[in-house]
């Protein structure tokens, strides 16, 4: 039986776990704009996140702590509108969702509600299990997010891989199996040895999706800069770029501001001319003045 749908129909999570029990691995991207998830959209991905990651790549952040909701909505409000097919994925930002359960809902129903989101995603095991708990019973999927987990980074010891230790390892594992005791549609695997991955293939109903989690995963997620080779700058073990576009754009850029110091651009062919005889006419509406 085939895990792919008919090309002209938004996918489901049916397909998902179709793809899943299939052996058909989920393809999942970041993007944090329009042109980016028309972009994704082009490319067949299955899913696409907008990420808190989003913080650091469009809105200049040195973390994704500060970015705030309304941020993460004008974000994810312009690619729901370049998308038509893949699943779309809001990442619910560090302080909007930890609080409480009502705090959990409300701003989970403001993903789907203002942005159109079919899914939205969460940090960490512990008190985050209740409150996807809470935000599945409300009606809403939700996307579990283990092992090095952004928000909280610092008090993990800064962004490294989690799990390298048999207890490290036990307890990424029971998170993963909390979050899925609690509702949770997909997890995401962060940061974390090939090991853990597969050893909860075998644990988990739900699918997996890795990112630096090794190839056991049911699918992987690059953030759209990283593996575009949009970012200057160090990049994380995991990260492999099937493209250097940041060069590209640098050198386009900079041709063009050769070309206008030295006033070759705009050509004849990039200017829109007049009529002779409305040259000649607005000639003589000038005279008169």
């Amino acid at each position: 039986m085939s895990a792919h749908p008919a090309p002209d129909r938004r996918l489901t999570l049916g397909d998902l776990v179709a793809k899943k029990h299939a052996g058909d691995p989920i393809v999942m991207v970041t993007a944090y704009d329009h042109p980016g998830a028309q972009i994704a959209e082009a490319a067949g991905v299955d899913m696409v996140l907008v990420g808190d990651s989003g913080a650091m790549t469009v809105l200049g952040y040195d973390s994704t702590v500060p970015v705030t909701v309304d941020e993460m909505l004008m974000l994810t409000r312009a690619v729901r509108r370049g998308l038509s097919r893949a699943l779309l994925v809001g990442d619910l930002p560090f302080g909007s969702y930890e609080a409480s359960d009502s705090l959990a809902i409300e701003t989970a129903q403001r993903f789907v509600k203002e942005a159109g989101c079919d899914l939205v995603k969460i940090e960490r095991g512990g008190t985050t299990v209740d409150r996807a708990r809470a935000i599945v019973a409300s009606g809403i999927p939700v996307v579990g997010h283990v092992g090095l987990t952004p928000q909280t980074a610092t008090a993990l010891g800064g962004y490294r891989a989690q799990g390298r230790t048999a207890e490290g390892a036990l307890a990424v594992i029971d998170d993963a199996l909390a979050l899925q005791d609690a509702g949770c549609s997909l997890i995401v695997l962060e940061a974390v040895p090939a090991e853990i991955t597969r050893a909860l293939q075998s644990l988990l109903r739900i699918p997996t999706i890795g990112i630096g989690a090794g190839a056991d995963a049911d699918g992987q997620v690059l953030v759209f800069h990283d593996l575009l080779g949009l970012l200057d700058g160090p990049q994380a073990k995991f990260v492999k770029r099937y493209a250097e576009l940041r060069g590209a754009a640098v050198d386009g850029v900079r041709e063009y501001a050769d070309e206008v110091r030295s006033r070759a651009y705009p050509a004849v062919e990039h200017t829109y001319g007049m009529p002779a005889e409305e040259v000649a006419r607005l000639e003589r509406l000038l005279a008169e003045r």
